[in-house]
């Protein structure tokens, strides 16, 4: 996770964020305070659940307002692969931080073997945002993407090539037509279920795919509405506690929008963890699960 410096609704990405609130210069100083009092209220939230959270600063300059979110420039995988992504905005290319992986590998223990940087792509306007524009199933190696503005689909290609991912590709958009700027705002994939608003994929045969696949690979499939992913109740992502418990993590605004049964069937799978932080939804229009890019890397001392 990253610690905000200067969080803010950002202007470059307004367009194609409909979530994304209209940003306003003159409310920086207080959309930072607020963004940091509850990115700390969701690092306490899950280190009191048992899950290890490696912390480090944003730095002032350059000034990457979204950079909170960094599982859309990187992404961390089992092999000891870390993959480096193309950003759509010029001001998030700056939270790409070879720091935060010497810092991981130095402090953190892991290993890193071999790193992919994608993003030599954006001097060709190609665009593919991590585990925002990608929602894996690291298990049975399939890669679902939605296709928008920030995820292009010949690095959809480079990417099920280079790692060896099935990519299942469809079209998404929301009630009022626009195309889901991220596939993890539509989706979300635990180890035996996923969170779908599967009403929001606008071709029947992409929708009856994507469904078929994801009961082939063993998910029972949770379907959420258009308002409950304009809530972000698609936005979840499960983790892992120190002491193998699974937990889903999302904000107090997702977990408000659930019904009871949908409630009942995912307590059935993990505890649910939500954390409120409507500031951080409302001015950048992302939630938790945009703000944790997930370890999967070996630690140094695995043969």
């Amino acid at each position: 996770m990253v610690r905000p410096v200067r969080f803010q609704s950002n202007p470059e990405t307004a367009e194609s964020n409909k979530f994304q609130g209209t940003p306003d210069a003159s409310r920086a100083q207080a959309e930072q305070a607020g963004a940091l009092k509850e990115f700390e209220g969701l690092v306490s939230a899950l280190r009191g659940a048992g899950v290890d959270v490696h912390v480090v600063d944003d730095t002032a300059e350059p000034h990457t307002p979204d950079s909170v979110f960094p599982n859309n420039w990187v992404s961390f995988h089992a092999d000891g692969t870390v993959v480096l992504y193309p950003m759509m905005a010029a001001s998030r290319r700056g939270e790409r931080r070879m720091d935060v992986l010497e810092y991981l590998s130095a402090t953190g223990g892991f290993r890193i073997d071999r790193t992919i940087d994608l993003s030599v792509h954006e001097s060709e306007g190609k665009f593919l945002e991590g585990t925002g524009s990608l929602v894996l199933d690291r298990v049975n190696r399939i890669a679902y993407a939605c296709l928008s503005p920030r995820t292009h689909l010949d690095l959809l290609g480079e990417f099920g090539q280079r790692l060896d991912y099935d990519i299942v590709v469809f079209d998404a958009h929301d009630a009022g037509g626009t195309p889901v700027y991220h596939t993890n705002v539509l989706m979300c994939l635990g180890e035996r279920y996923a969170v779908v608003c599967a009403e929001a994929i606008v071709d029947e045969g992409q929708r009856k795919a994507v469904l078929a696949q994801l009961e082939q690979s063993g998910h029972e499939v949770v379907a959420i509405t258009q308002e409950q992913m304009a809530a972000f109740a698609g936005n979840m992502l499960e983790l892992e506690n120190n002491e193998d418990g699974k937990l889903l993590v999302m904000s107090a605004r997702a977990e408000g929008s659930l019904s009871e049964s949908q409630r009942a069937r995912l307590s059935s799978y993990a505890k649910l963890l939500s954390v409120p932080i409507t500031g951080i939804e409302d001015s950048a229009g992302g939630s938790v699960r945009c703000m944790l890019a997930e370890i999967h890397l070996p630690r140094k001392t695995q043969s």
